[in-house]
């Protein structure tokens, strides 16, 4: 019986992943004081190590980057500590693990920020809706538009979150550029409004993801930073008026600086794919993501649609998901209900094989 193609190795620049199944980003709400990791934590991303390649949750780079109750950051010397463990936990295990940098820029309420004030964005367009604080549900918080000048502040912002997952550790990092989160919030025009060198012009929307990237770069090797977006998602209330030009020359810009690899929200299941236009721009490695189960996943690598394939709710269910793709074997059912409750249940309790 031939090997399934999911399950052969990669080489993601010189690092050997043991098959071409990634864990993705997931917020799991599990952070403790100090918005600090703990050794609950380690045990989650060990038990799913098997994974070729585990991406944290997305870890805010600054207090000013959280939007959500318990999320990790990794920007101070205590975070640095908590991360450590998971890393050492994950590396004992021959796994191999990337920090997601991130900033949720507008998605957020003045409760997260530091003294009380508004979340910053590429322009001052708030979120419709609630989202959920420690007080309970209220309304994200009107944003204000970044200045200028203040832009290069946020950069350095994520550098430091480079350094820190370098001193703890990890093999490299993810960029967040999708989902409606800051950088997403100066790619697309419907939340771009500015008018300075950040806005406008596909190439000014480009330049904050850029310096970030090449900030980041000067902490890690190129090769070891990878970049998510997601040109067709809604979430977070996004949207662009020209999403091919917009994503291709990201793709171009991000190829040019030979990244590790682009990491593509890109549902198998939707009537517009973006993978054939961003695959021929981008010539680093190449991870797809949206729906994917071990059928559709196969398919992917063996097209070459893609390099490898990031699952997310099939592996928090499923900490051995790679085995059970191995032996076709039934898949646990993900408790929706506890996804950001906090403590073991839904996080550490999921069953593996016998």
């Amino acid at each position: 019986m031939s090997t399934q193609p999911l399950l052969t190795p990669f080489d993601l620049a010189g690092i050997e992943l043991r098959n071409r199944i990634v864990l993705a980003p997931m917020t799991r709400s599990r952070a403790g004081a100090g918005n600090v990791v703990t050794e609950l934590t380690a045990t989650y991303y060990a038990q799913r190590a098997s994974a070729g390649l585990l991406i944290t949750e997305a870890t805010q780079v600054a207090p000013e980057g959280q939007g959500y109750v318990a999320t990790p950051g990794i920007y101070s010397p205590e975070q640095e500590a908590g991360w450590r463990q998971v890393v050492e936990a994950v590396h004992a295990v021959g796994g191999v693990i990337y920090a997601q940098l991130w900033h949720v820029g507008r998605v957020s309420h003045t409760s997260f920020q530091p003294g009380g004030k508004a979340p910053v964005s590429a322009s001052g367009i708030g979120l419709t809706g609630l989202t959920w604080t420690s007080e309970g549900q209220v309304p994200f918080s009107t944003p204000r538009a970044l200045e200028t000048d203040e832009i290069r502040g946020v950069v350095s912002q994520y550098v430091q979150g480079a350094r820190v997952a370098l001193a703890a550790g990890f093999d490299g990092v993810e960029i967040h550029g999708a989902n409606g989160y800051l950088i997403d919030q100066f790619l697309r025009d419907g939340t771009n409004h500015r008018t300075d060198a950040y806005g406008g012009s596909i190439p000014n929307r480009l330049r904050f993801l850029l310096e970030v990237v090449d900030g980041v770069t000067r902490v890690f090797p190129a090769s070891r930073v990878g970049v998510r977006l997601s040109p067709g998602g809604a979430f977070n209330e996004m949207a662009d008026s020209d999403p091919d030009a917009l994503f291709g020359a990201a793709a171009e810009a991000l190829s040019i600086r030979n990244l590790g690899y682009l990491h593509v929200i890109d549902p198998a299941a939707s009537p517009k794919r973006f993978t054939p236009l961003l695959r021929a721009r981008f010539k680093g490695a190449y991870i797809v993501n949206g729906g994917f189960d071990a059928e559709t996943g196969n398919a992917a690598i063996a097209s070459g649609e893609a390099d490898l394939v990031a699952y997310g709710v099939p592996f928090l269910a499923n900490p051995d998901l790679p085995r059970r793709f191995a032996e076709g074997a039934p898949l646990n059912a993900p408790d929706f209900a506890t996804f950001y409750t906090g403590g073991e249940k839904g996080y550490t309790d999921y069953p593996a094989l016998p």
